[in-house]
């Protein structure tokens, strides 16, 4: 039989595909109005800018906890449960947080305390999923189109990334409640795209090597594979100190004035230019130069930081976003088709969950010290900051890991 030669031409990848871009929708769609609300609540309670920054960047720091403590956790899970289960039981989880804050939403209840518990709850479903989801992928295709998989892969998860935070800003203008209505539906669906998945191939494990041994391999596998190594972590320490999207409601509100409409096209924005990365590399795969290319992609995605850090132009600040999604999906492909290509499946939950850890270091982690350093110095200078430090880390990593420059392909050269 000949292999298919497209993901799409699979059908449990459709549904993959479709679970992704649901629950996706949903997540960024709730997390932006979760941050939108406890920015105001803080502000209208009488804080300062800079104290109500301050808030967002607990926010990213809740949420990150959860996924810190659970790592090794969670992909030894990954590695030894139905990946299907725990990606079903991670979005349930989901719909419980959004019901409840449409709940306190509608009562016109809600209070910091609430928006800072349910952050916790979606930290430790998304400690779960990652590296379940991430690791499902390469179940459900041929090696030879895995590159294919990721890049429509990351088209879900971006186009969520694109809809949901204006999904989410309008439905909230319209009626408060409804932007988490929204959401719980949004997932409701995901989970039923993952209950058609059918079975996978599990991997083979040692079952006789205690649970603590096999936790701490892939810890190892990812400290003495220093490709690997060098992927993960340009994009932890790029990403951490360049993520200006914890202070779009910062911008929105007292920089750009552009409400929660404007604070929707902002969301959005970097999500855009992601998703036309994303969608070039689903049907031109990236084959040569990975390495360098990478490095080159992340410069830009500092220098673009900088800009939209400085602008106080609404089309200026979009355009801005626009080349930071951009940029920082072309690192995402990248990084992804590494890990995953040059990686066993039998330790792909645990590689999957240590990516996932760091990818939350630099997003949840990054937000929190986005909103901690905006109200020492102020929003401004604390995105231009960020973007400068992504460009030195990676002149740094350039020098540091000289298998990162000579990584000419995704494959594995012995």
């Amino acid at each position: 039989m000949k292999p298919p030669r497209h993901p799409f031409a699979i059908a449990d990848f459709r549904y993959y595909w479709a679970a992704r871009l649901t629950a996706m929708l949903a997540q960024s769609a709730m997390m932006l109005i979760i941050g939108w609300q406890v920015y105001n609540i803080a502000r209208d309670g009488g804080m300062s800018p800079a104290a109500a920054a301050a808030q967002l960047g607990f926010i990213g720091l809740i949420q990150f906890v959860p996924l810190f403590a659970l790592t090794p956790v969670t992909g030894w899970v990954a590695d030894r449960l139905d990946r299907r289960w725990i990606a079903r039981a991670t979005v349930g989880l989901q719909i419980g947080c959004a019901a409840i804050l449409a709940g306190f939403t509608a009562a016109g209840a809600m209070t910091l305390p609430v928006l800072f518990a349910v952050a916790l709850l979606i930290g430790v479903a998304r400690a779960f999923s990652g590296p379940a989801l991430s690791a499902l992928a390469p179940n459900l295709v041929p090696k030879e189109i895995l590159p294919n998989a990721i890049a429509l892969s990351s088209i879900a998860w971006q186009a969520g990334l694109i809809a949901g935070p204006a999904l989410g800003g309008y439905l909230y203008a319209w009626v408060p409640e409804y932007a988490y209505y929204g959401a719980a539906g949004l997932f409701a669906v995901s989970l039923l795209c993952l209950a058609l998945i059918g079975p996978v191939p599990r991997p083979a494990i040692d079952r006789a090597r205690h649970p603590i041994r096999q936790m701490i391999d892939g810890l190892s596998y990812v400290r003495t594979n220093r490709l690997v190594l060098a992927a993960i972590t340009l994009d932890l320490f790029a990403v951490f100190l360049a993520g200006a999207t914890a202070l779009l409601p910062v911008y929105a509100r007292d920089i750009l004035e552009v409400g929660p409409e404007g604070l929707a096209q902002l969301g959005a924005a970097p999500a855009v230019g992601a998703a036309v990365t994303a969608l070039f590399f689903s049907f031109r795969p990236l084959r040569t130069e990975v390495g360098m290319k990478m490095l080159g992609a992340v410069i830009v995605f500092g220098l673009a930081t900088i800009v939209f850090g400085l602008s106080t132009s609404m089309p200026l600040s979009l355009a801005a976003l626009f080349v930071v999604g951009a940029a920082d999906m072309f690192s995402v492909y990248v990084r992804q088709s590494l890990i995953q290509l040059h990686t066993p499946d039998e330790m792909r939950g645990r590689v999957g969950a240590v990516s996932m850890l760091t990818i939350s270091a630099s997003n949840e982690l990054g937000e929190a010290e986005s909103g901690f350093l905006a109200a020492l110095i102020g929003p401004v200078a604390a995105v231009v900051a960020g973007g400068a430090g992504a460009i030195a880390i990676t002149i740094a990593w350039a020098r540091l890991f000289p298998e990162l420059r000579r990584a000419r392909s995704f494959e594995p050269s012995g």
